[in-house]
């Protein structure tokens, strides 16, 4: 397929200068397999109606909800950080396609356009306007009326691509540009008699032992799966679940994105907020008066989505609540209706044990400048030598003895 070389429209930033907020600039590219126009917003306000719309009728990623963004807008993005959302929508027609979510800021001394994230998105999907199937043609054809809109950067960086959303398939991930990431994610498809779900999708031994764990918690008191659907109950549970997570990585030796406190207020607020239409869903595990688990949720089209998981391991010797939870936590989906429990990313083996199905996330990283080129061989050098370490269990295990001493060094 040929590709026409495209410049940016005279009215777009080519300047590397912050785009005034609230202004939308337009830039109109074709290329085999359709023709899109792109508006570039600055302002959350501004696309309001339309991601809505998007999230009503088309196809958007629970990570994509209009308040979850809202809340990385006001609580999470860098100082000097600016918004850009571009609109994609057909040249002929002027319907909406597609919403992309994206920002730029400095970082380490070169510009960078990345993901509306901020740590707190597991996926990088655009809001699709409906559920149509792209092709890899049309897929090329919006990011190159994305790309000719944006303003200067040293570098594209998006990562946590998946292959679908729902079911369909993420112009993203259609890229030629869009290569295999590190990063893999698993999900557990909910079927058949609840009962028996853990039973039939796990390894035996994991069953075993996951019985086993139960047996351990319930002799030391009242079990109890609590549901956090009150304003007090959301606070006592996401308290608990902040300090059992912070005091875990802090045994580990690693940094958790719940050490901010505005991390902490997000969340915190995401959960409040979402009581009144069920997109968060916050459980934690009670033995006796102990909270020995809580897991923070996203909830959408069908799907639960496990995102933060605080665990206490002392309360119960020799048992894992965060496993016995999460496990709970996937017979109540079932028996409520949902028919795919996510787990998220990372290759930890207890999802496979689980029976949950892995798959490869994609990323993309153009480089447009000297620079921008310079800093992704440093970052792709980084990518290595961690992927080395974590192969290496004894190497492994040094870092996180060097990395604990530091940290309690440090305070």
């Amino acid at each position: 397929m040929l590709i026409q070389t495209l410049t940016p429209a005279p009215d777009a930033p080519t300047t590397g200068a912050p785009v005034p907020a609230g202004q939308a600039i337009d830039a109109s590219r074709s290329i085999a397999g359709g023709v899109y126009t792109a508006r570039l917003h600055t302002s959350l306000e501004a696309v309001m109606p339309l991601w809505l719309q998007c999230q009503a009728n088309g196809t958007c990623s629970a990570h994509q909800l209009h308040a979850w963004v809202e809340g990385i807008v006001k609580r999470l993005m860098p100082e000097g950080a600016e918004l850009l959302i571009v609109e994609v929508a057909d040249a002929g027609t002027g319907e909406l396609k597609m919403l992309v979510p994206l920002m730029r800021r400095s970082r380490f001394g070169h510009r960078v356009i990345e993901w509306l994230s901020c740590g707190v998105c597991d996926y990088s999907a655009p809001l699709l306007s409906d559920r149509s199937q792209w092709t890899p043609q049309a897929a090329e054809a919006a990011w190159a009326a994305v790309r000719s809109i944006l303003p200067r950067a040293d570098r594209i960086h998006i990562t946590g691509i998946p292959r679908q959303v729902y079911g369909v398939a993420n112009p993203l991930a259609l890229l030629a540009v869009a290569r295999e990431s590190s990063l893999i994610t698993s999900g557990l498809v909910l079927d058949g008699d609840p009962e028996t779900l853990i039973k039939r999708h796990g390894r035996p031994s994991f069953v075993k032992t996951y019985y086993k764990d139960w047996r351990r918690l319930e002799r030391h008191g009242k079990l109890d799966m609590v549901e956090a659907n009150t304003p007090a109950l959301i606070e006592l549970v996401f308290g608990a679940l902040v300090e059992m997570r912070l005091k875990r990585f802090r045994q580990l030796g690693r940094f958790d994105l719940l050490a901010q406190p505005a991390v902490v207020d997000f969340y915190r607020n995401a959960a409040l907020q979402g009581l009144s239409d069920g997109s968060v869903r916050l459980f934690g595990l009670r033995v006796g008066e102990d909270w020995v688990s809580a897991q923070y949720m996203l909830v959408r089209q069908g799907t639960m989505h496990a995102l933060l998981i605080g665990m206490d391991l002392e309360v119960v010797p020799n048992a894992s609540p965060g496993l016995a939870l999460m496990g709970e936590l996937m017979t109540w989906g079932l028996r409520h209706g949902f028919d795919y429990f996510d787990l998220s990313v990372g290759n930890q083996p207890y999802k496979e044990q689980f029976g949950a199905v892995s798959s490869i996330l994609a990323k993309i990283d153009e480089t447009l400048t000297p620079l921008g080129k310079g800093v992704a061989a440093v970052a792709s050098a980084r990518d290595r030598l961690e992927l080395v370490v974590r192969s290496n269990p004894r190497l492994l295990k040094v870092v996180q003895d060097v990395t604990r001493r530091l940290r309690r060094l440090r305070g």
